[in-house]
């Protein structure tokens, strides 16, 4: 297999680390009951907003349900990998295997070695709980090495069922799981928020904790009296009351009218996520049947466009999850018209000074997508993609994305895409 990797680097000019965490967040990772026991001392999964697994709940076992880490760090290895940090993604079938060695854990494809790997010690704030007996990592789990808070402030959507609900998102089902295995409520307090960053700033002594996200389902009506706005909007007026400037404040809502994204930035919010999920309009219909039905993509885009105008456009940073316009059958067949059409959403929000992110798609079995479309596309399509969004970033000589940590290979910690990898 290592043949392939390498022999994709060479065509696309992307490190190894950067196609095998690909590899893994598209495949997923099975870890052996002995490793479990050793990741079970360091820092949990805490599905903090989907599943982002290649399974079901009820196909875990009780220990990987618990014990698998959020993260892991590629390091070393024959291939002597720069550290490299990868969202853990559940999959007992995968051919990723961690398992233990003399000190500590290795990956392996199949029967051949890949790396060793290190796992982030647990943070003192996972230790404690609020008064009311929540976990602190319930109410703000940290991801990317803990560098993020994690503020899932609606763990439902207001787009529901098969005809609304984007169809590569398992936000609904995902609620539906977790609710059976730990204490997951669906719209989070201001008051829980506050009392769990009181904690985090006690205890995170080091100040790796750098930026907070608050997100969750989009509010199509209101929410307790609330339109989507105002009601994401309380959130950081409380934070940056408490706690001014001491995290950058980031705010994943839909793309929203001038003046509601007027609202969110009054409230605190530094950067301003509204994710356009996938670029060419066909698929945007088909895979965000309500987001189309009720703001349309043209709409959408002009949005996101326009709150440049807001936040700035380098603190405009809209997320698409690649992959999912290779899902078929309605989607692009061969990578090379893949990446055509998202070559074209690259050039026409960097030409404009806004720089995307993206996710690698995880094929979650709850989802629309999964029953028609169960594999995800092939490696060579993320290896490719890194290469374009790379070389599109360097045409247009855009600053890193703020709100991110560092960039470049061992430095980044982004760990659901290899986009601040090979920056």
């Amino acid at each position: 297999m290592t043949k392939n990797f390498e022999t994709l680097r060479d065509r696309y000019g992307i490190p190894l680390e950067a196609i095998v965490k690909s590899d893994l967040l598209r495949l997923g990772v099975h870890f052996t009951p002995e490793a479990l026991k050793y990741s079970a001392a360091f820092k949990a999964k805490s599905y903090f907003i989907f599943s982002f697994d290649r399974v079901t709940q009820e196909s875990l076992s009780e220990t990987e349900k618990h014990a698998a880490p959020e993260e892991m760090a590629l390091i070393g290895g024959p291939f002597d990998f720069k550290r490299t940090i990868v969202s853990v993604r559940l999959n007992p079938k995968s051919p990723y295997i961690v398992i233990p060695a003399e000190a500590g854990i290795q990956l392996f494809y199949n029967n051949e070695k890949i790396c060793d790997v290190t796992l982030l010690e647990r943070p003192a704030y996972y230790e404690k709980n609020l008064a009311n007996g929540k976990p602190v990592s319930d109410i703000a789990p940290t991801i990317e090495w803990g560098y993020l808070i994690y503020l899932t402030a609606f763990r439902l959507c207001q787009y529901w069922g098969k005809e609304e609900e984007c169809q590569f998102c398992d936000i609904n089902e995902n609620y539906r799981q977790q609710k059976k295995e730990r204490s997951y409520t669906a719209v989070k307090s201001i008051d829980e928020i506050l009392e769990a960053l009181s904690i985090i700033q006690e205890t995170d002594t080091q100040r790796t904790s750098q930026a907070y996200t608050v997100t969750g389902g989009s509010i199509t009506s209101q929410l307790n009296g609330q339109a989507e706005a105002d009601f994401y909007a309380q959130y950081a007026e409380a934070i940056e009351k408490k706690f001014p400037g001491r995290w950058i404040g980031k705010a994943v809502v839909q793309a929203l009218p001038e003046d509601e994204v007027q609202r969110l930035k009054n409230a605190g919010y530094q950067i301003y996520h509204p994710n356009y999920e996938v670029w060419d309009k066909n698929l945007f219909a088909q895979f965000c049947q309500g987001k189309d039905r009720t703001i349309g993509r043209d709409e959408w885009i002009r949005r996101v466009v326009d709150a440049a105008e807001i936040f700035g456009p380098q603190n405009v940073i809209p997320n698409f999850v690649a992959g999912i316009e290779m899902s078929q059958p309605h989607g692009f067949e061969t990578v090379p018209e893949a990446i055509k059409s998202t070559k074209k959403g690259l050039e026409f929000f960097m030409s404009q000074g806004i720089t995307p992110r993206f996710t690698v798609w995880c094929v979650e079995p709850n989802t629309t997508l999964s029953q028609t479309n169960n594999n995800p596309p092939p490696l060579e399509y993320f290896v490719n993609l890194l290469q374009i969004y790379r070389d599109t970033f360097r045409k247009y000589k855009l600053p890193i994305p703020p709100g991110y940590g560092e960039a470049g290979l061992g430095k980044a910690v982004f760990s659901v895409s290899a986009f601040m990898d090979v920056l």
